[in-house]
């Protein structure tokens, strides 16, 4: 499995904007999948955005499209996670995830995570 190291994160008011970062030095990173998803208190881990190996192909849910956007970057060592016009509603443990190939939905199905970091929006 591929370790990931996530960054970013913190405490912004509502209306705001969030970069987070995920990144690999394994040279297997540039040939997985990757997603962001978010954890609130009592709440299930849910799908945020996904992006193929390739980086053509992404892929958001519907609660943050049109405010958040996943990318990779050229040498695909590291996946973006730009999150703009950020609400209440978005505050959780923001957490990145890779697996080989396929891009999923599914928190099960991939076996590389990383840290986990607080996104916190104040009213």
């Amino acid at each position: 499995q591929v370790q990931v190291v996530q960054s970013g994160g913190g405490l912004v008011q509502s209306g705001g904007s969030l970069r987070l970062s995920c990144a690999a030095s394994a040279p297997t990173f540039s040939t997985t999948a990757v997603a962001w998803f978010r954890q609130a208190p009592g709440k299930e881990r849910e799908f945020v955005a996904s992006i193929t190996w390739s980086g053509a192909s992404t892929n958001h849910a519907d609660a943050v499209k049109g405010r958040f956007t996943i990318t990779r970057d050229s040498a695909k060592t590291t996946v973006y996670l730009q999150m703009n016009g950020l609400k209440p509603e978005d505050t959780a443990v923001y957490y990145c995830a890779a697996r080989p190939m396929s891009v999923s939905t599914a928190p099960t199905l991939y076996n590389g995570w990383g840290q986990g970091t607080q996104v916190t929006v104040s009213s």
